[in-house]
């Protein structure tokens, strides 16, 4: 014969189970190693994408970022690539890199000569305060690039996250 306790007994252990695993789930995600963000974390990232000693040239891309991001969470980026966009001349990818955010490949853009313009507007998430670098694949192959620093009171990203 099975023995039944007292209801407010088993409220007890229901409640004490729910403060043990909301503890556990607290605990947990500090138990792991944090991710180590660092510029050659983003260098690394960058070889990935664009390939081992790829040549890069300064100018071209234009980045807007503001100087000063209170919230981290949300950043307006504005990148614009000098470009005719012609089937001949045109931008085929823009890569975005950070070197403080726990993925350093943040977001890479596909376009073509029907894009008419190399203009793109999104937000995107920073972990610290940082210095943001675009790099913008051309049709004939050729890379050219940009950046912006920023600085961000309140972090995103923590985890990879």
């Amino acid at each position: 014969m099975q023995q039944s306790l007292p209801q407010d007994q088993a409220a007890k252990l229901s409640r004490r189970s729910l403060l043990a695993g909301s503890l556990c789930l607290l605990v947990l995600p500090l138990s792991g190693d944090p991710a180590e963000a660092t510029p050659e974390s983003m260098a690394e990232a960058m070889a990935q994408a664009l390939g081992r000693d790829p040549s890069i040239k300064a100018g071209r891309v234009k980045v807007e970022l503001p100087e000063l991001a209170e919230n981290g969470n949300s950043v307006p980026l504005k990148i614009s690539v000098e470009s005719p966009m012609s089937a001949a001349d045109h931008v085929k990818m823009i890569y975005v890199f950070s070197e403080q955010n726990p993925v350093a490949n943040v977001v890479r853009f596909h376009l073509g000569p029907r894009s008419g313009a190399a203009r793109v507007r999104t937000t995107i998430r920073l972990a610290a305060t940082q210095r943001i670098t675009v790099v913008a694949q051309m049709s004939d192959g050729s890379l050219w690039s940009g950046g912006a620093n920023v600085v961000v009171t309140q972090a995103a990203c923590f985890d990879g996250t």
